[in-house]
């Protein structure tokens, strides 16, 4: 009798699922903090209406995630911290991370991963590959011309790949391309006498922190400025500093912000753009020890190309750019995903098929649902 129960139990469960399918799918949505992360987010059309979690790291941004989604942190790893001098930190956050992304895997079990990289999240990846998971590799944004590190290791984990830059197809042949980045017309929001400054989610940008500082001791920068440093980073006279915001905060100043000056991470500019800031961009580079490779100048010369953001390098610079942007009418943009979207959700679609298929062939009440044990 507590067999045929059990096998009735089953039998209900397969009936619920193949009436609610869309739910039984269940989706990981894996970015690193910043830009990649911001990315997923800008997808929620495609995973909102699904059983899904995220894997990302601790930052600002990813514990206002936390406050409306089911996510899970894994240390920072970036294979850049070698480069920089700090091997053996690397190594110790690689094996954390491979451990807890084993551990969040076990328990998890997605069907399907989409990530849009970078290092943290690479154990993940692997970990749900080998448990029989669908992976879905989205590129870098902030990749133009060649594949992150990220890319390189997991394309050969990944059942589909996708580019956002043309010139890539040519590395991955196979992949579907969709350029996101959409110019905007229409009139600019309503903008403050203010100039916010922004280094990204993780790593402090000092360098260009005292340029903006120096500008405005000197007298150059009449605005209110408002700094988000980073971690560790400084603080100094003059300004408002604070080393991370939430993201709700930071998506309330830049609302507000009439210029923006920040770091090359295309999270941040497309962030400034799509909010009508007239932007300069100061890249991190590796030789100064800022990043873990100089993609950043990469990024910048590509908004740089199509008119919608100044650039500078060293304080003089950045003096001249200022006074550009405020001649001129800023440009609006901001990254379009309806294309990608609709591909992303094909590939679930088709993995959801296959997944019903599965539920169908559940053995029938009294034969494969005998071993199933008591409790």
């Amino acid at each position: 009798m507590r067999q045929v129960q059990i096998a009735s139990m089953v039998d209900i469960a397969v009936s619920e699922a193949l009436s609610a399918g869309r739910r039984q799918l269940r989706l990981c949505l894996a970015g690193s903090g910043g830009g990649h992360v911001r990315q997923l987010l800008d997808l929620e059309q495609v995973w909102s209406g699904f059983d899904y979690f995220f894997l990302t790291e601790d930052t600002a941004l990813s514990r206002s995630l936390a406050e409306k989604h089911p996510t899970y942190f894994v240390p920072h790893v970036a294979f850049g911290q070698a480069r920089l001098g700090r091997p053996f930190k690397m190594v110790l956050a690689a094996v954390a991370s491979l451990i807890r992304s084993a551990l969040i895997m076990l328990r998890e079990r997605p069907d399907m991963v989409i990530s849009t990289g970078a290092g943290a999240v690479f154990f993940g990846v692997f970990w749900a590959r080998l448990l029989g998971a669908k992976i879905v590799i989205v590129e870098s944004f902030a990749r133009f011309d060649r594949p992150s590190l990220f890319g390189r290791l997991a394309a050969p984990l990944a059942h589909h790949k996708v580019v956002q830059s043309p010139k890539l197809a040519s590395v991955w042949p196979d992949a579907a391309v969709f350029d996101p980045l959409k110019v905007l017309d229409g009139p600019r929001p309503p903008k403050k006498f203010l100039l916010f400054v922004t280094v990204g989610a993780i790593l402090p940008f000092d360098r260009l922190v005292k340029a903006v500082a120096e500008l405005k001791a000197r007298g150059e920068i009449p605005e209110r400025v408002i700094v988000q440093s980073g971690t560790g980073g400084l603080a100094p006279d003059g300004v408002e500093a604070f080393e991370t915001l939430p993201f709700d905060e930071m998506q309330r100043i830049l609302a507000d912000a009439d210029i923006v000056v920040c770091h090359g991470g295309s999270g941040s500019l497309i962030t400034a753009l799509r909010q009508g800031c007239r932007v300069v961009a100061m890249p991190r580079l590796f030789e100064m020890r800022e990043g873990y490779d100089n993609h950043q100048a990469e990024i910048i010369a590509a908004f740089a190309a199509r008119g919608l953001i100044d650039t500078a390098n060293d304080v003089e610079e950045l003096s001249a750019a200022l006074r550009r942007v405020r001649e001129k009418s800023p440009a609006m943009a901001t990254s379009e995903p309806a294309a990608l979207a609709e591909h992303l959700r094909g590939l679930i679609q088709a993995q959801q098929g296959r997944a019903r298929v599965r539920l169908r062939h559940t053995p029938p009440a009294g034969q494969g649902a005998r071993n199933v044990p008591a409790r």
